[in-house]
C-alpha cells in the first residue's frame, strides 16, 4: 500500500527577515500541482506528523518546491521546521490541492492578485509559470497585476525577481505596498495597507467587474475588507477567490 507521505530533502535555505524565510524542497518522487495549490508539510512527532498546508511558490514545471514561510511563535509546526537546515528532511503529502488556481474558465483577460507577505506564492508560481511558458514561445493573452503589502519592505521576500518581470513583460505590473513608512525612510514606493490602494490601482488600470477576476490571499482582516471594498465596486462572488492563511479568531497560521 502507497504511503500517504513522501520524504523531501532541504535543498537550500534563504533568511528573508528573522522570522521569514525560503525553502527549496526535493521530494523522493516528482509531486503534480497546479500553480496556485498548496502542498502539506509535515515533521514526525513521535508515533504521529505535525502537519500545515503551505501554498507552493514554484512552478510546476520544476521538480524542486519553494515555499516561502513565516515563524509563528508557539505554533506547532514552524519553530521546528524552522529549525530543519540544509541537507535536512520533511514529509510531504503526496496530493497537492486547494481551488485557488489561475482563473480560465470565466474568458476574463485582466487578474488582480492582493497579497500579505508569504501570500504572495501562489501568485509567484502562477507567475514563473507564465514566464516560462513565454520562453517557450507561448503568448500570453492575459494581463495581471499583483498588489502585494507588507508591514515594512523585509517583507518582501522576491522584490528583485518580481520587479524584474514587470520590467520585462508588458502583461504584468507588480505594486509593493508598506504600511509602515515611518519605518522605511529610504522606501520610495507605494504606501498603505493593501485594501487602502487596491481600488486606486484598479481604477487606474480601468479594469472593472465585467472583464477583471480578483485575488486575495494572506491575512483574513485584509481578505475581509478587500471584499467589502470590491462589492461595493461592484464585484460579486462569481470574480472573486480567496485563499486564508489562517483563521482570525483562532490567530493560528495555516499557511
Amino acid at each position: 500500500m502507497q504511503s500517504t507521505h513522501l520524504r523531501a530533502e532541504v535543498l537550500s535555505r534563504r533568511d528573508v527577515s528573522p522570522e521569514l524565510w525560503v525553502v527549496k524542497l526535493l521530494p523522493e518522487e516528482q509531486l503534480t500541482f497546479s500553480p496556485g495549490q498548496y502542498v502539506t508539510i509535515g515533521l514526525p512527532d513521535g508515533h504521529h506528523i505535525i502537519e500545515r498546508p503551505y501554498s507552493v511558490a514554484s512552478s510546476p514545471r520544476v521538480r524542486e518546491l519553494e515555499f516561502f514561510v513565516e515563524l509563528v511563535h508557539g505554533g506547532e509546526l514552524t519553530p521546528q521546521l524552522y529549525d530543519v537546515r540544509v541537507g535536512g528532511e520533511v514529509r510531504l503529502r503526496r496530493l497537492a490541492k486547494g481551488r485557488f488556481v489561475f482563473d480560465y474558465q470565466s474568458g476574463r483577460l485582466n487578474h488582480f492578485m492582493v497579497a500579505t507577505v508569504t501570500g504572495v506564492a501562489p501568485f509567484l508560481s502562477i507567475l514563473r509559470d507564465f514566464v516560462a511558458a513565454q520562453v517557450e514561445g507561448q503568448r500570453i493573452p492575459h494581463r495581471i497585476a499583483l498588489v502585494q503589502a507588507a508591514s515594512v519592505a523585509a517583507g518582501f521576500g522576491y522584490l528583485e525577481e518580481l520587479s524584474g518581470y514587470a520590467r520585462e513583460n508588458p502583461w504584468f505590473r507588480y505594486v509593493p505596498t508598506v504600511s509602515r513608512p515611518w519605518c522605511e525612510t529610504a522606501w520610495t514606493g507605494e504606501v498603505g495597507r493593501a485594501e487602502d490602494i487596491l481600488r486606486k490601482h484598479l481604477d487606474a488600470l480601468g479594469w472593472t467587474a465585467s472583464d477583471t477576476t480578483v485575488y486575495l490571499c494572506g491575512n483574513p482582516g485584509m481578505i475581509q475588507n478587500s471584499k467589502g471594498i470590491l462589492r461595493r465596486a461592484g464585484f460579486g462572488k462569481e470574480s472573486l477567490k480567496e485563499e486564508q492563511y489562517w483563521v482570525e479568531s483562532a490567530g493560528t497560521a495555516s499557511g
